[in-house]
């Protein structure tokens, strides 16, 4: 019998180490891991990890028809999401709005999406977009 359990986003960042002082210092987060480039960092049972998307090689193609390779091009960072459940949705929402790190749609509070979440969002300092929710009672 195939059970998958815990998902661990990836998002891609200009600089690891700012990204990883982003994380600890305004989200929370402990930084269990950085080795250049990468870092791993917890907050009670969710895991994020951090890989510096810095290549600025492809600015200088010859040629519009020639791919973009190094998978780590610069122009990655802050293009990801995530979605981290929590359980005190309304006190993460007061914590980080001390801290000022709310999205603009969720300065007015965490809400109710049709689908059956209650939820609020936050952008990293690459603007990769961190959405913090609980089911509700369906």
């Amino acid at each position: 019998m195939v059970s998958l359990s815990q998902t661990i986003p990836a998002m891609p960042v200009q600089d690891a180490a700012a990204a990883a002082d982003f994380y600890r210092h305004r989200l929370g987060f402990e930084v269990l891991h950085h080795d250049g480039g990468f870092a791993v960092l917890g907050r009670d049972e969710a895991v994020v990890h951090l890989w510096q998307a810095s290549d600025e090689s492809w600015r200088e193609r010859e040629s519009l028809e020639r791919p973009v390779r190094s998978g780590a091009e610069s122009f990655l960072a802050g293009t990801a999401s995530c979605r981290i459940a929590v359980e005190g949705v309304d006190e993460l929402y007061g914590e980080l709005r001390e801290r000022e790190v709310l999205h603009p749609v969720s300065q007015d509070g965490p809400s109710d999406t049709d689908f059956g979440t209650r939820e609020f969002a936050t952008v990293d300092l690459d603007g990769n977009l961190i959405t913090f929710f609980v089911w509700r009672a369906r």
